[in-house]
């Protein structure tokens, strides 16, 4: 394959502004994050909420969730950090989203909670995770070209068209001689892009009428958790290992199953 045809990896991943700099993975974050509440917002009002809504719960969960991402990040990738001090520096990349997800949820219920004393009237907070959820993997999508800027978190090398070209200084260790791996920040935004499309056309299509609020938040999780699995069967940066496998795979694996089990279990009894 010749060069030319594969991904360029960008040179610059962020812009100076006087003494500021504006790192562009933090911008594909906020980027996410007005896409999120837009999404968010429109959906909730048709399930009873009011506008700007999303906008006033955001201010709890955006926090928590950076918080936890970078928690998680930390905790399960310890020794690719030189120092304590890198711990902090989120602009570099590095937040899991497992630990987002999870922290930022708890965020948003405690923002709900104080918005349900001011607005008795709104829909249960299963139904604003519904509303929620296909803009919150939207953010995700977009969220990982902040990853292409700072060139990391790619495959396995791989010689095709598509294949991300990677300069020697940002390959690991063994892999010198590999000018191209896999994209897999590219497959992850695809598959954040088609989870969102069949979340909001089964949506519309009355596939999630009836059920149990929660339930669509719930079919994101599992389809997530899907295609989040298999790429990380591709990924070569550092990461805990457990039986052989990346620990991302083995929690992606159990959540999949959790989640999705716990889906069936909610369509069987809304059908009996």
């Amino acid at each position: 394959m010749s060069n030319w045809a594969a991904i360029p990896s960008p040179t610059v991943s962020g812009i100076n502004l006087g003494p500021l700099t504006f790192h562009f993975y933090a911008l594909c974050i906020i980027i996410g994050i007005v896409i999120a509440v837009r999404v968010g917002d429109k959906r909730f009002v048709k399930r009873g909420g009011d506008l700007g809504d999303v906008a006033t719960i955001a201010f709890w969960s955006v926090p928590a969730g950076i918080i936890g991402g970078r928690i998680y990040h930390v905790l399960t990738s310890w020794g690719s950090f030189s120092s304590p001090l890198d711990a902090i520096a989120i602009w570099r990349g590095g937040l899991g989203i497992w630990g987002a997800i999870s922290l930022g949820t708890v965020g948003a219920w405690v923002g709900y909670r104080q918005l349900l004393k001011s607005k008795p009237h709104l829909p249960t907070f299963g139904a604003f995770l519904d509303a929620l959820a296909p803009g919150v993997v939207l953010a995700q999508a977009v969220g990982r070209w902040g990853n292409w800027f700072n060139v990391e978190l790619f495959g396995k090398p791989l010689t095709a068209p598509w294949a991300l070209q990677v300069p020697l200084t940002s390959r690991p260790n063994g892999y010198e001689s590999f000018p191209t791996f896999h994209p897999t920040f590219l497959y992850e935004f695809i598959w954040c892009v088609v989870v969102a499309i069949l979340l909001i056309k089964a949506d519309k299509a009355g596939f999630f009428a009836g059920a149990k609020s929660g339930t669509l938040f719930i079919a994101y999780i599992s389809l997530y958790t899907l295609g989040r699995g298999a790429i990380e069967l591709l990924r070569i940066d550092s990461s805990t290992q457990i039986l052989g496998m990346r620990l991302n795979f083995w929690t992606s694996l159990l959540i999949f199953l959790g989640s999705t089990t716990w889906f069936i279990l909610r369509k069987l009894r809304q059908n009996r």
